[in-house]
């Protein structure tokens, strides 16, 4: 089929004019500049242990607070309850064990309104999740897809017809179409190559010793994630240094359209969020970013 030239005139005339439609903001200008919600094929990547979950969680329910997201999650790695927890947390700026039993229920039924979690006990490849991500979108109408990670889904008959790379080009292929067919997100999670995660700043730097952020081509498989992604994010923590272990830096590796707001970040200055106290949320410049939104919202 032959592209429809003045669908395209109209398109070209809305940038030129300022009036194509931006992503979503959060009202953090630290943030919002860099990053925005739109519904397309997301790729984050980063070291084990480093907080990859915990992050875009927080980052996902900043979103859901700011403009009732509804999320899909399905965390192999994260037992469904411990997901809930940090959700709680994030909500209500405690620790499970201070929250009150009365508050836990009603809190919780609230935020599974819109934060839907698939069972992990049970295999998938990433076609069989995402034919069950159709059939929950029935019922369901997510806003956005969380998969975490990508190396836990198990390759099928096709890996072996096709191999590794070919398979990685058509799943992440069919990662974008689902967001196209389906008018949403899909985050992916997905981890550093074993040479990125043996590099570390030189001797000299401030940070000498410690594990360096890896580029979007660190991601294993190769570079075939940062192209096929819309947007790519890497997200970073110096989980042993004496002062930096509490920052979560996000790394913005590429947008792919700027129209819509968002831009990669400088290569050295990262989006970086402060753990607040007891590890229940973040916060920026000493703003707690979920007050904030809460509170610009009253």
């Amino acid at each position: 089929m032959i592209v429809n030239i003045a669908k395209t005139l109209d398109t070209l005339n809305d940038i030129r004019t300022g009036k194509i439609k931006e992503g979503l903001k959060l009202g953090i200008e630290e943030i919002d500049t860099y990053i925005r919600f739109k519904r397309g094929f997301t790729v984050i990547l980063g070291h084990a242990n480093v907080g990859k979950t915990q992050t875009m969680l927080y980052l996902m329910f900043l979103y859901t607070l700011r403009h009732n997201i509804k999320w899909l999650v399905f965390s192999s790695e994260n037992l469904p309850h411990a997901l809930y927890r940090k959700l709680l947390e994030f909500d209500t700026g405690l620790p499970i064990n201070k929250i009150p039993e009365n508050e836990l229920r009603t809190r919780l039924i609230r935020i599974a309104q819109y934060f839907q979690i698939i069972d992990p006990k049970d295999l998938y490849t990433y076609k069989t999740l995402l034919n069950e991500a159709k059939e929950i979108k029935k019922t369901y109408a997510f806003d956005g897809l969380l998969i975490d990670p990508y190396n836990s889904l198990v390759t099928d008959t096709n890996a072996v017809k096709l191999g590794k790379h070919e398979y990685d080009y058509l799943a992440t292929t069919e990662f974008r179409q689902f967001c196209t067919e389906h008018n949403c997100a899909l985050w992916l999670n997905t981890h550093a190559n074993t040479e990125a995660i043996r590099r570390t700043y030189p001797s000299g730097h401030e940070y000498a010793g410690h594990p360096m952020p890896p580029m979007a081509a660190d991601v294993e498989g190769g570079g075939k994630f940062v192209n096929r992604a819309d947007d790519f994010f890497v997200i970073a923590r110096m989980t042993q240094h004496s002062s930096e272990w509490m920052y979560s830096q996000i790394h913005v590796r590429k947008i792919k359209d700027m129209d819509t707001g968002g831009m990669p970040t400088v290569l050295d200055r990262p989006i970086k969020l402060r753990s607040v106290t007891n590890n229940v949320g973040y916060s920026i410049d000493g703003t707690n970013l979920v007050h904030k939104i809460k509170q610009s919202l009253k």
